[in-house]
């Protein structure tokens, strides 16, 4: 079997004089910015040419964020003193960008880390699957098999298989190690658009352009039953965590639950407006959320079958969404080219991240939160560290289930539990003063206003990294243009 096994790009040390004075100047802006909106960009080199891998924080929806200490959903400064926690001094902070990897030939359909973080797998038109490694200057490998684009991949739950399907209307599960060997089977009679692991690795789930969703075993690739209601293509299907329910997304404009043991369809959502793209589980299996082509978020509670939050953050189409594990956030990649870190426990947007040069078309977090990568039609796949959630697991306690469907972006209520944990508040707050509480809201509107002028220079920073890549390409082509009349005279 054909493998290519290119170097893993990393950062270069060895900038040109242009560009270290351009990144200092850039890291006096981020000193002067704190964690506010910016992170640095990387510079990688590329034999040839220089590239810019830009990862900006854009945040002036996130003035409030400023003043808020919570870095674990329900811990405030009285809250840590009441731990005796007071020392910690937890304050949220920034996603950043962390590693920039570039190796595809096409726009980037997907991508999925394993359950160790050491391995990052990324599927793309170009017809290959790349697995990239999380160690630095650790080589990638290219997996070569599938005859046309392939449009997902998913580790499964050991991180011994990786599986993709493809627009060639194979699936191929690889071993991710340097022989790349892989196992394919014909799924379906169209274009394979969704993989997905059952949570104990045993089974496959498939969704097609022949409208089908299709169950397999891992082991022999055995079919088990067909799901055949939607009308439509079907662009995504995904196992609930316990494995009872499958949710799946298609261009028929409806997100549809199936039962796996009656394989029955249990309810319909029409609320999209557009074909829906993508859907994924809450990680308590209580709700579900999808994006499509009318730009908008929603999640419902698959036990009452009510939508608890609607979220219109996206001016183009919403391609990819995951689920934070503590499953009180969720990013969103959209053909807006940025994406969205939401709040699910105050129904808000947190943060908008640019990044990508075009439409971002995959993200997904690593399976304990700490990274989440994306990947674009720009061919890049980018590794973002979370930061905003970075003591998930370790400060946090479990605390009682509830759901909140309100805030600037939702709509509707619920009360009933779908594992999106309640922000409690204290209708009397005795440590507050009315002194204190106006000091608060104009320290508030005082951010918002700083923050506000920092966009502006974030902005200015960027066309000027815009004009400093292509004076560097004029210079690349002066300077191979002096090289051939040098060439021509001594010849």
């Amino acid at each position: 079997m054909h493998m290519d096994s290119p170097k893993c790009s990393g950062i270069s040390k060895d900038l040109p004089p242009c560009l270290n004075s351009w990144q200092r100047k850039q890291q006096l802006l981020l000193t002067a910015r704190s964690s506010t909106t910016l992170t640095p960009a990387s510079t990688e080199r590329i034999p040839g040419c220089w590239k810019h891998a830009r990862g900006e924080v854009s945040s002036k929806e996130g003035a409030q964020k400023q003043k808020r200490w919570r870095k674990g959903p329900f811990r405030s400064p009285d809250q840590l003193k009441l731990h005796g926690e007071a020392d910690l001094g937890f304050t949220q902070e920034d996603p950043s960008l962390e590693r920039h990897f570039k190796g595809h030939r096409d726009a980037v359909t997907s991508v999925d880390f394993s359950s160790t973080k050491k391995q990052l797998v990324s599927g793309s038109m170009d017809s290959c699957l790349m697995i990239w490694s999380m160690k630095p200057q650790m080589r990638a490998y290219r997996f070569v098999g599938h005859k046309d684009a392939v449009l997902c991949v998913q580790f499964s739950p050991s991180g011994h298989l990786v599986a993709s399907g493809s627009r060639d209307k194979t699936v191929r599960l690889w071993i991710p190690s340097v022989k790349g060997e892989s196992t394919v089977f014909k799924a379906h009679t169209g274009t394979v658009r969704s993989v997905h692991f059952s949570s104990d690795g045993q089974s496959l789930v498939t969704a097609s352009d022949d409208k089908t969703i299709k169950v397999w075993t891992v082991h022999r690739q055995k079919f088990l039953f067909s799901l055949n209601q939607h009308i439509n293509w079907v662009r995504c299907a995904r196992f609930s965590p316990d494995g009872r329910l499958i949710a799946s997304s298609s261009d028929d404009k409806t997100v549809k639950l199936w039962d796996k043991n009656s394989r029955e369809c249990i309810h319909s959502f029409c609320e999209h407006g557009g074909f829906v793209n993508h859907v994924d589980f809450h990680p308590s299996g209580n709700c579900i959320a999808a994006g499509g082509t009318d730009n908008t978020v929603k999640l419902w509670d698959v036990r009452m079958n009510r939508l608890l939050q609607h979220y219109q953050v996206h001016t183009s189409v919403v391609n990819s969404l995951s689920f934070h594990p503590s499953g009180n956030y969720l990013v969103t990649a959209s053909s807006d080219s940025t994406l969205k870190i939401l709040d699910l426990l105050e129904g808000r947007l947190l943060y908008t991240l640019h990044g990508h040069q075009g439409p971002a078309t995959c993200v997904a977090f690593s399976r304990d939160g700490d990274l989440f990568a994306s990947g674009g039609s720009d061919e890049q796949v980018m590794v973002w560290k979370t930061n905003f959630d970075a003591d998930y697991g370790e400060v946090v306690k479990p605390q009682k289930y509830g759901s909140s469907v309100d805030g600037t972006h939702g709509t509707g209520h619920s009360e009933m539990d779908c594992g999106i944990h309640h922000k409690k508040t204290k209708t009397q707050d005795s440590g507050r003063t009315q002194e204190q509480q106006e000091q608060e809201t104009s320290l508030a509107n005082t951010l918002e206003h700083i923050i506000g002028q920092l966009d502006v220079l974030t902005q200015t920073v960027s066309i000027l990294e815009q004009r400093l890549t292509l004076t560097e390409d004029k210079l690349k082509e002066c300077l191979e243009n002096q090289q051939k009349i040098i060439q021509n005279k001594t010849n």
